[in-house]
């Protein structure tokens, strides 16, 4: 069997040879150069299975390599070496498409374990040409054939690929921890821990002895040595799940962890190196939250290489009939007993629902349905469906309002009416409806169409409604 081939791209001697003495310990084949121009030269003459590259060379730059390699040899990990604190030029290169980067002084052991996954991810590119990330293992459970959904398995196929750093936003409920154990499960990584954490969970006073772990003795209290979220993730992935939840003492901690790869245990004297995947996920506006100085600009930076937003469920309600026999084949599974079915009615008022709980909300909503109905129908009423807007978020979108919006017609306001706001909202829907219609010459394809919502989910408001 022939060996792996790595590539040095470093204009300084010391670092060349230090590199080709651990790879090759390794039994790595390496090539060092210390030029873009030679680094050009052998890309093109041999294939690599990996390659490191520094950040400033003499003719040109470590981010001209990178950009190469991602758009050339795109099957091929990049790492940048970059100077003892300069994250910037780290993110940058995550950024540009790098797997990941390692800080002068150059730490071997870290090093080692980062050639080890990365020639991991080079394998699987090579055997499985991307097959894994459209259909590997945990592919399934991210239910749905939309436009968004697609967009969205797609990124996570991609971002599986690398290291960066990833921020999941989303609404509650969408399934951010959802997404954040695909990209562990679909990367080189899968083979280590996924250690997911609720920052919201953890009491304040506990939080850096969570993290980072602490030593006998160090407080009271302290019995035993204890290991840390970091050390528990080492070689895998760390999730932190409501990120915007942590204070401010802990954002300067966490980020110091991040930016040099290491922690320190309370009451310990020395760091740790740590080789974790940052991924974290909030259903705050974190960009809001630096702008009022409750994050740090530094770490939101840091958290934030690569952003993905898994969409609501109301931008995705042709996924409903998918996700609710999926939610029911579960609970099914779970009891022990046959799967319920949706009535016609049933399935139009999930579609035509706003669903503020997104996922989460749908799988509450068929549990206690199945309670609720008689044998193993469930009946639009026993959906159990909210009518009213929630009183606490006047100024958030409701699917009337999304209505008058698409059908062109200005949202009234609510003072000076009569009756009460379940009959006014309806008189609301029931205007913008007739307008559509109208609009379309009753024509109810093109009708749910213009108001962005499914033909069986128009048909059920027009019965509803009583509209002919």
């Amino acid at each position: 069997m022939s060996k792996q081939t790595v590539l040095v791209i470093d204009d300084e001697r010391d670092i060349r040879e230090l590199l080709t003495i651990t790879l090759g310990r390794m039994e790595l084949d390496v090539d060092a150069v210390g030029s873009v121009t030679d680094a050009r030269n052998a890309l093109a003459g041999r294939r690599y299975d990996l390659c490191f590259t520094d950040m400033r060379l003499p003719d040109g730059s470590g981010q001209e390599i990178i950009e190469l390699i991602a758009a050339s040899y795109p099957d091929m990990p990049v790492a940048m070496i970059t100077a003892y604190g300069n994250v910037d030029a780290a993110v940058n290169a995550l950024k540009a498409g790098a797997f990941d980067f390692v800080s002068k002084p150059v730490d071997i052991h870290l090093l080692r374990r980062l050639v080890r996954t990365a020639l991991r991810l080079s394998e699987e590119r090579k055997a499985e040409s991307g097959a894994k990330a459209a259909g590997g293992p945990g592919a399934d459970r991210l239910i749905g054939d939309s436009p968004v959904m697609a967009e969205v398995r797609g990124k996570i196929a991609k971002l599986a690929r690398n290291q960066a750093p990833v921020y999941i936003a989303g609404e509650s409920g969408v399934g951010k921890e959802l997404v954040a154990r695909l990209i562990h499960e679909l990367g080189p990584r899968s083979a280590g821990a996924f250690v997911p954490v609720n920052c919201g969970a953890i009491p304040s006073e506990l939080m850096e002895s969570e993290f980072f772990g602490h030593r006998k003795g160090s407080f009271t209290g302290a019995h035993a040595d204890k290991e840390g979220l970091f050390q528990a993730a080492q070689g895998g992935t760390l999730f932190l799940d409501e990120v915007a939840e942590l204070p401010l003492h802990m954002q300067v901690k966490l980020l110091r962890a991040i930016q040099e790869k290491a922690v320190r245990p309370i009451g310990g004297r020395d760091e740790i190196p740590v080789d974790v995947r940052i991924l974290s996920a909030t259903h705050k506006n974190l960009a809001a939250l630096v702008e009022q100085g409750l994050f740090r600009q530094d770490l939101f930076y840091r958290i934030n290489v690569i952003e993905l937003r898994v969409p609501p469920l109301r931008e995705r309600r042709g996924d409903v009939p998918k996700l609710a026999d999926f939610v029911l084949r579960q609970l099914a599974d779970e009891a022990g007993t046959a799967p319920n079915r949706l009535r016609p009615e049933a399935l139009a008022a999930l579609e035509a629902y706003h669903f503020p709980g997104n996922v989460r909300e749908l799988e509450n909503i068929l549990e206690r349905a199945m309670a609720m109905c008689e044998g193993d129908t469930i009946e639009a009423d026993d959906l159990m469906l909210p009518q009213r807007a929630p009183a606490a978020a006047p100024a958030q979108a409701t699917p009337e309002s999304v209505l008058a919006a698409a059908a062109g017609i200005p949202a009234p306001v609510a003072a000076g009416h009569d009756g009460s706001l379940e009959d006014y909202i309806s008189n609301i829907e029931r205007d913008t409806i007739i307008k559509a219609l109208e609009e379309s010459r009753y024509n109810k394809t093109a009708t749910a169409k213009k108001l962005g919502i499914t033909f069986r989910a128009l048909r059920y408001k027009l019965k509803k409604l009583g509209i002919d």
